[in-house]
């Protein structure tokens, strides 16, 4: 099972502000503790909205909306990949998250389970995404 820890952006992450050594010193303990256990996958901080882009489709078209965007507590920070072999280890390792909001802070982190190909009706297109070793 496969789940995406997503950091949600502050007004801080936004304006681009770097964390503190000590945040990156605790997330690479925490990193280096999943990749020991054999259940990190990828993980990365993400840059702020105003250097990205987003996408709408309208009548089929895509129409191209660069950044910044509001309302930062929408916005991803940041991202771990796990993978585990149930929900509760899941919530074990979230348990164990840095504080992104460091130490008495305030920091939201949401979790979502990834699909795996076997969720999906088996098909033609399924078999295509299995070749790519993709989802």
């Amino acid at each position: 099972m496969r789940f995406m820890i997503l950091v949600k952006a502050t007004a801080d992450t936004e304006a681009g502000a770097m964390p503190e050594e000590t945040m990156v010193a605790a997330m690479a303990d925490y990193h280096e503790r999943l990749a020991a256990a054999g259940a990190l996958l990828d993980a990365s901080g993400l840059q702020p909205s105003a250097t990205g882009w987003r996408v709408h489709y309208r009548d089929g078209e895509p129409l191209i909306t660069d950044g910044p965007f509001a309302e930062a507590k929408e916005l991803i920070a940041g991202y771990t990949l796990i993978q585990v072999d149930s929900r509760e280890a899941a919530l074990d390792w979230v348990r164990r998250f840095p504080n992104p909001g460091g130490p008495g802070g305030e920091a939201d982190i949401e979790v979502r389970q990834l699909f795996e190909l076997e969720d999906f009706t088996p098909g033609e297109a399924i078999q295509r995404f299995r070749r790519l070793g993709t989802l």
